[in-house]
């Protein structure tokens, strides 16, 4: 695990402070006023508001400011019932070393069009029809964490799914994300994959408020589509959770670049988790879960191997970065708009 380098804190006043506390004659030198003036009056004119459709909303106040978050990065084997014993192992050591949030990987069986039907699970009916679902509804519950159940295949009806669950203190469910871009990629002599040929794209954007927050999730490639993140930070997310699996082709180049560029653009925390490398798989994970903040600084990573990371939330640093970079008050309304089709009801 390596730490971010401390970032180096300095004071810039936002457009909004500016129009709500003016200065005095005596609080500044005369050739300053002009230009703080004049910073007020263009920030006003680029229409910052109407740059998310509808407004976007300041994050909640959290239950928790403070806390722990696990990226459990698990080997996946073949074998269903070693995979999900093996989560639930990792999930109650992180929650003994004091997490209140886990984060699994894409884990209940290999990462293959061929696999995803067989390990498939019904999560309406529940049961012994979804035992990955079952297992981490009862530990989630019997350890009172939070947690972001990573990816496992859905069978609903006639149609697959690549889903995330996402279970509260109590053992219930209260989000479920269907990936909504599903990886079809074809890079010559490096990786082909293909999921539109077995999965079904999902519909909905998932924001869940939780006992650690309000999060955002996504699942792998979506991290890609900076519009998914841009919405969630717009309906007031903390963390960006994408439990994934790049590749030795893409991950090496884009895994981290994705995940700080999300993080720095929105100014939030994202977390994401990855399986173990295993290189006899027909693929091959990058692994490399890694907890990013809202500067973009890398909090905590680790390497390729199975193994637990425990690293620390403070969520007073979105704030607090986003008085550094006021981005929120400095968008042009008057030349772009980002609109959230779902949440303006425009669907």
């Amino acid at each position: 695990m390596r730490a971010a380098a401390t970032s180096t804190a300095f004071s810039l006043l936002s457009p909004s402070r500016l129009r709500t506390s003016a200065p005095t004659t005596t609080s500044l030198p005369y050739r300053r006023r002009p230009r703080i003036a004049a910073m007020a009056t263009a920030a006003a004119s680029f229409r910052p508001e109407a740059a998310r459709s509808p407004p976007a909303v300041e994050p909640p106040a959290p239950p928790l400011s403070k806390f722990k978050v696990a990226l459990c990065q698990l080997s996946v084997t073949a074998d269903k019932a070693r995979n999900i014993a093996r989560a639930r192992a990792a999930i109650e050591s992180a929650a003994a070393d004091g997490a209140k949030l886990v984060l699994l990987p894409i884990w209940n069986g290999p990462y293959s069009n061929d696999s995803f039907p067989e390990y498939a699970e019904d999560i309406e009916a529940g049961g012994d029809a979804a035992p990955s679902f079952s297992m981490m509804s009862d530990v989630a519950r019997s350890l009172q964490i939070t947690l972001v159940g990573g990816s496992i295949s859905e069978r609903s009806g006639n149609s697959l799914y690549n889903t995330c669950c996402v279970f509260g203190s109590d053992g219930k469910l209260k989000g479920k994300h269907r990936k909504v871009h599903l990886f079809d990629i074809d890079i010559p002599g490096k990786i082909t994959f293909q999921e539109s040929k077995t999965l079904t794209a999902g519909q909905d954007l998932t924001i869940v408020d939780t006992d650690v927050g309000r999060i955002g999730i996504g699942i792998c490639y979506d991290i890609r589509f900076q519009e998914l993140a841009m919405l969630y930070a717009a309906r007031g997310a903390h963390l960006l959770c994408y439990p994934g699996a790049f590749n030795m082709t893409t991950g090496p180049l884009h895994w981290e670049l994705l995940q700080r560029a999300r993080a720095a653009d929105n100014q939030l925390f994202v977390a994401t988790c990855a399986p173990a490398r295993d290189t006899s798989s027909s693929y091959v994970a990058w692994g490399h879960s890694t907890l990013v903040g809202p500067f973009g600084e890398v909090i905590a990573t680790i390497e390729h191997d199975e193994a637990t990371i425990i690293a620390e939330i403070d969520y007073s640093l979105i704030e607090q970065r986003r008085q550094f970079l006021p981005l929120r008050h400095q968008r042009r309304g008057d030349l772009y708009q980002l609109v959230d089709v779902q949440g303006s009801g425009s669907k």
